[in-house]
C-alpha cells in the first residue's frame, strides 16, 4: 500500500473509511441483514489469513447470495469448501473455516433467531455483548474487536476497549485518543486509519 505522511495526519485519519463500508456494508442502516454481513466479515478477518484473503472470500459470498445464516446453512459444508472458500483465495484451513461459519449460523439461528439486533437487545451491557459474541465457535477477543469497533456509534451497548496497536500507533502520532467520544463516528474512522496504517507506521519508527 502507497501512503505518505499526509495520508498520517490526525484529520486525514479522520476521514477514514471504515472496513464495512469498504466491502459495501452499511451498518448506519441498523438492519439485521447489514449487521450479518459485516459479522461474517469480522470472522473473516479475525481468522489467521491476510486481510487481502479475507475480502476477497467475503466478496465471494456475495458472488454466490450467501449473505443470511438461512442461506448459508441451506448451502451445507461443501458448497462452503468448493466454490466459496477456493474462490476467496483458501489454501489451508478451508474445511475449519467453513465448520465454523456455520456452527455460527446455527447458534445465530437457534439462540437469537438469526438475529443480531435481538442478540444486542438481551445484552446487559457492554460486556455481556462481548461475553455472548465471544461465546460463538471460534469467535475470540479480536473478532469480537472487528465487528463491535465499527458498530460504535450504532448500537449502544458497542464500546470495546481499542486494541494495544491502536493506542501505540496513536501515540507515535501524538493523537490524543482520550480527546475523543468513543460512540462518535470520527472515532471509529480516526481507529480504522490507525489500523490500517498500524504496519507502515511501525516501519517508519526504524
Amino acid at each position: 500500500m502507497q501512503f505518505t505522511r499526509s495520508d498520517l495526519t490526525e484529520a486525514a485519519l479522520r476521514r477514514s473509511r471504515l472496513y464495512s463500508e469498504e466491502l459495501g456494508i452499511s451498518l448506519a442502516a441498523r438492519t439485521d441483514a447489514e449487521l450479518f454481513k459485516w459479522f461474517l466479515a469480522s470472522v473473516l478477518l479475525g481468522a489467521r489469513i491476510s486481510e487481502a484473503i479475507a475480502r476477497h472470500t467475503y466478496l465471494s459470498f456475495a458472488r454466490h447470495r450467501l449473505l443470511s445464516p438461512a442461506r448459508i446453512l441451506a448451502a451445507g459444508w461443501d458448497t462452503l469448501v468448493t466454490p466459496v472458500l477456493r474462490e476467496g483465495g483458501y489454501v489451508r484451513y478451508d474445511h475449519k473455516t467453513a465448520t465454523k461459519i456455520l456452527r455460527d449460523c446455527t447458534m445465530l439461528q437457534g439462540q437469537y433467531h438469526g438475529s443480531l439486533r435481538q442478540l444486542h437487545a438481551s445484552a446487559r451491557d457492554c460486556r455481556d455483548l462481548e461475553t455472548r459474541l465471544d461465546l460463538f465457535y471460534g469467535v475470540g477477543p479480536i473478532t469480537v474487536n472487528i465487528f463491535l469497533r465499527e458498530l460504535r456509534p450504532w448500537w449502544v451497548k458497542s464500546d470495546p476497549e481499542p486494541l494495544p496497536c491502536v493506542k501505540a500507533a496513536a501515540r507515535l502520532l501524538g493523537i490524543p485518543l482520550e480527546g475523543y467520544r468513543r460512540k462518535s463516528l470520527a472515532f471509529a474512522r480516526l481507529e480504522a486509519g490507525l489500523i490500517r496504517h498500524r504496519r507502515e507506521l511501525t516501519l517508519t519508527r526504524h
